[in-house]
C-alpha cells in the first residue's frame, strides 16, 4: 500500500457542467504516489506548512486513472460551505494542497458486480471503468443517475467502454428529460433487479449522495442481499 503524501498542486483546468457541478484537473508538484481505482484524496484550499497542522479539507474520489500520476482529476457538486468556497475561489493557476491516497472502496470482483452511481458519485468508479478491457471475466452492470442528461458528466467514458468491453452494461436514470433507453426517475434497485442473472450473488457497490445511499441500501436489504455483498462509499 502506498504511503500517503502531501503535495502542492496547481489548478490546470476547470470545467463548469452547469447547476454548480464542476470537474477540476490538478497538476501536482511531483508525480502523485501510486493509488488504486476507487481511492480518494483530501483537498485543502488553505496553505499548508510542512510539519504543521493540516488545514480544513474535504475528500474527493480520484476520477483519473492510476497511470496518470502527473495529473489528478476530481469532480464535485456544490454542497455546503467547503464546496461553495471551491466554486468561488478556484481558478486556473490557483495553488491548493492534496494528500493521498486513502480508502478501500476498490472493486475487487470474484463474480458479477453492480456499480450504482448518483451524480458525481460516478467518480468512485471512473478509474476502474477506464481501466477495463474485454478480458474482464464477469458481468458489470453500471447504473448511473443524475437530474438531467447534461449532468451525466462521464457518459462519454462509459459509452466508449461499453463499445470496448462486452461485459459492461450501462443503465441511465434521469429525473428530468429521460429519452428512449433511459429510465425516468431516481436510481432504484427495483429497475435493475430483472437485468441481473444472479442479483443475490452480485456484489453491489454504491456511491452517491446520502439520501441515495440510504434508499438503495434499504432496497437491497429488503431484497435479502447479504450485507457483505453491499459496499458503500459514503463520500459525504
Amino acid at each position: 500500500m502506498a504511503v500517503a503524501q502531501k503535495l502542492r498542486c496547481t489548478v490546470e483546468a476547470i470545467t463548469d457542467h452547469g447547476e454548480h457541478v464542476y470537474t477540476v484537473v490538478l497538476r501536482p508538484e511531483r508525480p502523485a504516489p501510486r493509488f488504486r481505482p476507487g481511492q480518494f484524496l483530501h483537498l485543502a484550499l488553505d496553505e499548508y506548512e510542512p510539519g504543521g497542522f493540516w488545514p480544513e479539507s474535504r475528500v474527493f474520489s480520484i476520477a483519473s486513472g492510476p497511470a496518470q500520476r502527473e495529473r489528478l482529476q476530481i469532480s464535485y457538486s456544490v454542497r455546503g460551505q467547503f464546496t461553495a468556497r471551491m466554486e468561488q475561489e478556484l481558478g486556473v493557476g490557483r495553488e491548493v494542497w492534496v494528500k493521498l491516497p486513502y480508502g478501500d472502496f476498490v472493486v475487487e470482483a470474484s463474480g458479477p458486480v453492480a456499480l450504482l452511481a448518483g451524480g458525481t458519485g460516478i467518480t468512485a468508479f471512473t478509474a476502474f471503468l477506464a481501466g477495463l478491457t474485454a478480458a474482464f471475466p464477469y458481468p458489470i452492470l453500471l447504473a448511473y443517475g443524475a437530474r438531467r442528461r447534461e449532468l451525466l458528466i462521464y457518459r462519454d467514458l462509459v459509452e466508449h467502454q461499453r463499445a470496448a468491453v462486452p461485459q459492461l452494461r450501462p443503465v441511465y436514470f434521469l429525473e428530468e428529460g429521460a429519452a428512449h433507453g433511459d429510465i425516468a426517475g431516481r436510481l432504484a434497485v427495483a429497475a435493475l433487479w430483472p437485468l441481473l442473472a444472479q442479483p443475490r450473488a452480485t456484489t453491489w457497490y454504491l456511491s452517491g449522495p446520502p439520501a441515495m445511499l440510504q434508499a438503495v441500501r434499504g432496497e437491497l436489504t429488503d431484497l435479502r442481499v447479504e450485507p457483505q455483498l453491499i459496499k458503500v462509499d459514503a463520500w459525504e
